[in-house]
């Protein structure tokens, strides 16, 4: 089939803002490109692995002891996975441990290590895993490992500390906002405006929040529309005040891109 042209591509013409990661923006601009749009990146954080040296060499050394592993987030999985085949060359040596996921790029990091994701929540959140943990088996006394980040949500551990589980946390990596207050292109944005914004995180949010000033546009600018990834998005962009013109139907980037589609 052939490549449809640019000008004849759905989004040609619109300008399409990401707020992902710098080395993480790749696949969205991808895709979205694939529609015709002008691809803007505003990297609002930048996310970096980050852990207490002690709790990892603890936490490996007793890994076996966990019924459960649980990954909230494709970060997560993807840093932990790399520190684990540093200390182990095999690996089995997570030995049973079932594996837990949220969201389907989480998922997609385990699997590409072969590994089976036991559970996967429909919605990708922390409440909806709990209450898949919590339906699918008592959780008393099982020993849960829970791989998170610095600015993760305490719901899903309190949940699993209501259900009498016993959870171990291991922050492995720590979620920072970037200032753009001098980068060119958020000073293109600010002078253009853009078609639409995709938010992708609450902390992408409550950075583009905290820039208000900085992202402030011209007053020729276009106005985009604001496009959250999924519900928690959605819940922080409402907290702070930011509208909601569309949000995906599943927390990932093909439904993203499909919600986009229907919008404009």
């Amino acid at each position: 089939m052939a490549a449809k042209s640019a000008s004849t591509a759905p989004l040609a013409g619109r300008r399409i803002v990401i707020t992902r990661p710098r080395e993480q923006a790749a696949e969205w601009r991808a895709q979205l490109e694939a529609q015709g749009a002008d691809v803007i990146e505003l990297p609002l954080i930048q996310v970096t692995k980050h852990y207490d040296k002690q709790t990892l060499v603890e936490i490996f050394a007793e890994l076996t002891q966990y019924e459960w592993l649980i990954f909230t987030s494709a970060n997560g999985a993807r840093f932990f996975f790399e520190e684990f085949l540093k200390g182990f060359d095999d690996i089995r040596a997570l030995g049973l441990v079932r594996i837990a996921c949220v969201g389907e790029a989480t998922a997609d990091v385990v699997r590409g290590l072969h590994l089976r994701v036991e559970l996967q929540p429909k919605k990708a959140n922390a409440e909806e895993l709990a209450q898949a943990m919590l339906e699918r088996e008592s959780l008393d006394s099982a020993k849960i490992l829970v791989v998170t980040g610095n600015l993760n949500r305490d719901v899903l551990v309190e949940k699993l500390h209501e259900a009498r589980a016993i959870v171990d946390t291991l922050p492995i990596y720590k979620t920072e906002e970037t200032d753009l207050a001098k980068d060119p292109v958020a000073g293109d944005f600010r002078s253009k405006g853009a078609d639409a914004i995709l938010f992708a995180s609450p902390s992408a949010v409550q950075s583009f929040f905290d820039q208000a000033a900085a992202l402030k546009l011209a007053a020729k600018a276009k106005r985009p529309l604001s496009g959250s990834i999924g519900a928690t998005t959605t819940a922080a962009m409402k907290q702070l005040g930011l509208p909601v013109d569309f949000e995906a139907a599943q927390a990932n980037l093909g439904s993203f891109v499909d919600a986009l589609l229907k919008k404009l």
